[in-house]
C-alpha cells in the first residue's frame, strides 16, 4: 500500500468551502502514479520498455465531502493483475481514519511509442505487492449509453492546461468538463468513468447529456463520431 498526506486548501475548494470532486480525483491520481516508486521492479520494467499505465476506468463512492483545512490521507493498493491490466483501490480517509471517498479503478499498460496495449512479464507481475480488495459497492466498469434522448451541448476544446505528461487530456479534466453540465443542485454521490479514446491538445469534445430513469446523469464526450469518455453521475 502506498499513501500520501494532503490538506484541503483554498485552491482545492469550491464556493462553499468543500473539497472539489475534481481535486479529490487529482489526489487519487497522484497517489496512484507515485505508487510505482514503491514497486521498483515494475518501475524499472516500464522504464526499460518505454511503457506507462493509463487509467481505463474508475468508480467513486462519495461517503463524505471534506471541508477547508481538513487533513486527509490518500492510499492506493493493487488487488489484481493481468498481463495488460491492473486493478486497484484508492481511498481517501479523514483525520479519524474514516473513508471520505472509496474507489476502484482499472489501469491499462501501454507502449508509449506505439500508443497500444503492452504486456508486462511474469516476473514483474510476481514482484508486485498484492493487497486485499477493499469493501465498496463494485459496479461494472462498462457504462451503457441510452439509445435515444441525449441532449447535445456546446463543444469543448482541449487546451494546453488540460494536458498531462502523457500528452493526453488529464483524466480528472474529463470529469471537470462533464460536471459543468450538471444542474447546480445536483449533489454527486457516485461516479463512474470509462475512458475509451484519449483526447489530445486541440481536439474538440462534443458532450451529449442523458438523464436515466433512476435519476443518474450520463455525459458522453465525443471526438467526431468516436466516444472519448463516458461519465456517469449518481
Amino acid at each position: 500500500m502506498y499513501s500520501l498526506n494532503y490538506k484541503v486548501t483554498t485552491s482545492t475548494c469550491e464556493s462553499e468551502g468543500r473539497l472539489k470532486l475534481y481535486s479529490a480525483l487529482q489526489m487519487m491520481q497522484d497517489c496512484s502514479e507515485m505508487w510505482t516508486d514503491s514497486e521498483p521492479e515494475v518501475k524499472a520494467y516500464f522504464e526499460r520498455h518505454n511503457m506507462t499505465q493509463l487509467l481505463a476506468s474508475r468508480q467513486v463512492e462519495v461517503m463524505r465531502v471534506p471541508s477547508f483545512k481538513e487533513t486527509l490521507t490518500v492510499t492506493t493498493s493493487v488487488y489484481g493483475i493481468k498481463p495488460m491490466f491492473g486493478f486497484r483501490n484508492t481511498f481517501i480517509y479523514d483525520a479519524d481514519g474514516q473513508p471520505c471517498y472509496r474507489t476502484w479503478s482499472m489501469g491499462a499498460f501501454v507502449d508509449k511509442a506505439a500508443g497500444k496495449l503492452a504486456r508486462i512479464d511474469e516476473a514483474s507481475m510476481a514482484s508486485l505487492t498484492m493487497e486485499p480488495q477493499l469493501e465498496m459497492n463494485y459496479k461494472d466498469r462498462r457504462i451503457s449509453l441510452p439509445k435515444s434522448g441525449g441532449e447535445v451541448c456546446e463543444p469543448i476544446r482541449v487546451l494546453r492546461a488540460d494536458i498531462d505528461y502523457n500528452r493526453h487530456l488529464n483524466n480528472a479534466n474529463y470529469v471537470r468538463m462533464a460536471m459543468e453540465l450538471l444542474p447546480e443542485e445536483f449533489e454527486v454521490k457516485g461516479l463512474r468513468v470509462e475512458y475509451r479514446v484519449a483526447a489530445k491538445l486541440g481536439d474538440v469534445l462534443t458532450p451529449t447529456l442523458y438523464t436515466t430513469d433512476n435519476g443518474a446523469i450520463i455525459v458522453a464526450l465525443n471526438i467526431g463520431d468516436q466516444v472519448s469518455a463516458i461519465i456517469e453521475f449518481t
